[in-house]
């Protein structure tokens, strides 16, 4: 089928890129890509030992490396590329193939990808499925009806068979290359006749000989015929000449005639610099005629050469996992030195290396803390962390001092990307107080601890230490001091100092960009910048810090940092009103954190849709949000966790009518200065709701605490004009001020709190006896729709037209006229924005750079635009785009 879709597509003008993955390389990240891409030319390509400069994690950077050929590719014209044996695919094609697919789903790029039974069928599975859910269409090949065998046979034989030859035929169980192969090598013995336009069988006896018809095709070549491609099967379906000759010990040319014979009896065939066995069948029945233990010992022959040859492990290895035994020293270490290779570029495959090495090796094995803690970097990498933390946990008590201090301060990690902070401040703090550790070490437990304070919300305690830290900044790291920064810069916003917290933030970014630091803390500080901004609605600057991140955590390699831009960005648009664009980074954003091993980040995803359905009256698509939230793993311990998780919970609870539950949620906020202090800082929406829902459930007291340090927020900030708007919102609902909801809904920055404010001071001057009053109310109540409306609040929307109502004014449902399903006028502002970006000849990267989003987002968008104008490709939206705002592109 490959082989058709390629001549038919290169006859209709397409590019066909053609890739295989193989048994015998599926160690070798990117392997069939990088084969299909033209090898070499490619800078992902290096013989198995991926690498590109400066990152911890490449799996970003290669996934870029990988797009940019291809966009090259698709702009010179539509491209088909194809991928047989996807069942034996490295890890990091599987990703690439996710990743890719979606990316440049509007592009002319046609993939088909082929597999079969073998390989890891969960984890292919799953692609297949996420896949199909994208759209693509599965065809699933059954073995061949009786309609097809007799025209297989027709085709061959060129005459019509008799039921003999189709009862001959069904010998080779319907299988195509069994049944043509069977007819032709019978065929050329003579053993049909053909009379009239119709072929019978010349003799009886040729049934039984058609089950073996594959074993009598080895069973005609020469002994050492036979021998050769018993030893070219263990190098691979594959496998170079080269290889072949140095295992048995002989010249090329010694070969050649035992190679002809093999070519000629339609066992093997050449491609490109290799030679292949014609089909699997084949291989595998020359691989079934050697005993497991001349297998085991003949991979291992080959895996050694390999390493005699210097250069990557990773090929070696391929042997080496499947003949090493437990104790197999050399081998072992082979192993291990292609784990390391591939830690960077392909940790799932690192991960199964070493934990098949650690396998086979004896507790008592002086390597087998080096291997545990390779496995341990790459579970942690790949986000298998609680099968990390238990692998660290034995090894502690093994390892030589040295290496245990580098597997707790490992494990404190883990334990803090698990969401469990108070237990990873532990380990990091039973690591400080050894002797002896070393400065680059104490740098990451002291880094450590102040995250997990920072989790934690201990902020006494963090400021504490960070200011013993900075107090003596010499006996301490940069690591250590960017840590304390980031500290203070936490608890002087809590504290309500904001601009304190931004000068301690811009300080911890300056000793980041020095070079001198971990690469891990340079994004964790700029994330942190861009919260702050968004914050004081800030929206643009945080939009560039979150950008500048999102380069950073791509070339500096943070991967458990990949889907935080698209979750900060969600944040900024649901800020600005933006719900859609909102829900689109939030999704991006769970597919990364899917795609990249983090789960954990999903939560944070899943309560911004949970926000975002209760907003548009979906109350019953919040709850499932809610529900999936917290059935996800991880923990409100998560680095990034905040009070909004909770908040998001209790505004789900309170639209379902659960008053009571939403208050239960929200009680350590209430009740806890410094938790309250953060949720009116990080969501500033939240000090009106919180009294409002305060003030619903009879409690005052809870709704004056929330006003007076909404009060004092402002009073020490008054520089940030949002702390007074969100003060005096408060203050209106506890006091019934008119003036103070006035000032809220005029001087808000956000539009949703806008028109909440609008909305409760037209409840207020409703409620009044002053008939006066009456005009100023409904005033307020159509402002507050009309912004509502504009942000797409349709549940609020709906209360304050029933609020219209009860005064006597009927409001049509939407104040705008309603956008259709399909055609132009159907797209949103952003998708407006980005067909003409992508129409101007830009990437998904260039658009997603210019607009402030993440590069999935772009695509998202994209997929939106194609489904409502029914187009297919960029040329088409171009055309449309052309057509609709003539004179644009022209500027361009």
């Amino acid at each position: 089928m490959l082989d058709v879709a390629a001549d038919a597509a290169a006859r209709w003008g397409f590019r066909v890129a053609r890739g295989c993955a193989d048994e015998l390389t599926q160690l070798v990240p990117l392997a069939p890509l990088t084969s299909a891409l033209g090898g070499s030319d490619y800078p992902f390509a290096t013989g198995g030992n991926v690498c590109l400069p400066g990152a911890a994690d490449q799996r970003l950077l290669l996934l870029e490396h990988l797009r940019d050929p291809l966009e090259t590719l698709v702009a010179h014209g539509p491209v088909l590329l194809t991928l047989d044996d996807v069942q034996w695919a490295d890890p990091m094609t599987l990703l690439a193939l996710r990743s890719l697919t979606r990316d440049l789903a509007s592009s002319p790029l046609i993939w088909m990808l082929a597999r079969t039974s073998g390989g890891d069928a969960a984890r292919l599975d799953r692609l297949f499925h996420l896949l199909e859910q994208d759209g693509a269409r599965r065809i699933r090949l059954e073995a061949l009806d009786g309609e097809a065998v007799a025209q297989v046979v027709t085709d061959v034989l060129g005459a019509v068979p008799e039921p003999d030859v189709l009862a001959l035929a069904t010998m080779a169980n319907a299988n195509p290359f069994l049944l043509v192969d069977l007819l032709e090598k019978l065929k050329s013995e003579g053993g049909f006749k053909i009379v009239d336009g119709r072929a019978r069988v010349v003799s009886a006896q040729l049934l039984p000989r058609a089950q073996a018809v594959t074993r009598e095709r080895l069973g005609e070549l020469s002994e050492r015929t036979r021998h050769l491609l018993q030893v070219a099967a263990i190098l691979g379906r594959s496998f170079p000449v080269r290889d072949l000759a140095e295992m048995l010990g002989e010249s090329t040319g010694d070969l050649l005639p035992m190679l002809e014979e093999a070519t000629s009896a339609g066992i093997v065939e050449s491609a490109g610099h290799d030679l292949v066995f014609r089909h699997d069948l084949l291989w595998e029945a020359v691989t079934g005629t050697l005993s497991a233990a001349v297998r085991r010992a003949l991979h291992i022959e080959a895996g050694e050469m390999l390493l005699r040859r210097g250069g990557s492990a990773v090929p070696a290895a391929a042997h080496l996992i499947r003949g090493a035994c437990r104790g197999d020293a050399s081998a072992l270490l082979g192993l291990d030195r292609a784990a390391r290779e591939v830690l960077r570029s392909s940790p799932q495959t690192a991960a199964d290396l070493s934990k098949r090495a650690l396998e086979l090796t004896d507790s008592t094995d002086p390597e087998w803390v080096d291997r545990a803690a390779t496995a341990v970097d790459a579970l942690t990498a790949i986000g298998r962390l609680s099968e990390a933390a238990d692998l660290a946990r034995p090894a502690l008590g093994r390892a030589p001092p040295m290496a245990a201090r580098r597997l707790r301060c490992a494990l404190a990690y883990i334990l803090l990307l698990s969401g469990r902070p108070a237990d990873a401040v532990s380990e990091a703090e039973s690591l400080l107080n050894q002797q002896d550790i070393s400065d680059e070490l104490r740098g990451v437990a002291e880094w450590t601890v102040f995250w997990g304070l920072i989790s934690l919300n201990d902020l006494r305690r963090g400021q504490q230490r960070a200011e013993s830290v900075l107090a003596d900044r010499a006996r301490h790291s940069d690591v250590a001091v960017v840590g304390a920064l980031l500290m203070l810069s936490r608890h002087a916003m809590v504290d309500g100092r904001v601009a304190d917290s931004f000068a301690h933030v811009n300080e911890a970014l300056r000793i980041a960009g020095s070079g001198s630091v971990e690469a891990i803390q340079r994004p964790y500080a700029r994330l942190l910048l861009s919260l702050n901004f968004r914050c004081m609605c800030q929206f643009e600057a945080a939009d560039m810090a979150i950008q500048a991140a999102q380069g950073e955590i791509e070339t500096l390699g943070v991967t458990v940092l990949a889907a935080q831009p698209a979750l900060f960005r969600a944040r900024v648009k649901l800020a600005t009103g933006r719900f859609d664009d909102a829900a689109a980074e939030a999704h991006a954003a769970m597919t990364i954190a899917d795609d990249m091993g983090t789960q954990g980040f999903v939560r944070v995803g899943l309560s911004i849709l949970a926000y975002i359905a209760v907003r548009r009256g979906d109350i019953d698509d919040a709850v499932r949000q809610v529900e999936r939230y917290l059935a996800e793993p991880g923990a409100p311990g998560m680095l990034f966790g905040s009070a909004w998780e909770r908040w998001v919970e209790a505004v789900v609870a309170e639209a379902r009518g659960d008053r009571e539950r939403a208050m239960e949620l929200l009680a350590p906020i209430y009740t806890d200065m410094e938790r309250q202090r953060w949720a009116l800082i990080t969501a500033p929406l939240a000090a009106a709701w919180m009294t409002r829902l305060a003030l619903a459930a009879s409690n005052r007291p809870y709704a004056r605490t929330i006003v007076e340090t909404a009060e004092h927020l402002a009073g020490k900030n008054p520089d940030y004009p949002i702390f007074a708007a969100a003060a005096a919102h408060a203050r209106g609902l506890l006091c019934e001020d008119p003036a103070a909801l006035a000032f809220a809904a005029a001087n808000h920055p956000q539009p949703w709190e806008r028109a909440s404010a609008a909305e409760d001071l037209g409840a207020l001057l409703a409620a009044t006896a002053d008939p006066s009053t009456r005009e100023l109310a409904v005033d307020s109540l159509d402002q507050a729709l009309d912004g509502y409306q504009r942000v797409g609040a349709l549940r609020d929307a709906a209360r304050v037209r029933a609020r219209l109502r009860a005064s006597g004014v009927r409001r049509r449902h939407w104040a705008q006229p309603e956008r259709p399903a399909f055609g132009w006028d159907s797209l949103t502002e952003t998708e407006r924005t980005v067909a003409e970006l992508i129409a101007r000849g830009l990437t998904n990267r260039q658009a997603a750079a210019r607009m402030f989003l993440s590069p999935h987002t772009v695509s998202t968008h994209l997929r939106r635009i194609f489904a409502k104008l029914d187009i297919a490709s960029r040329a088409e939206l171009a055309r449309i785009f052309a057509e609709k705002c003539p004179g644009l592109l022209g500027d361009a």
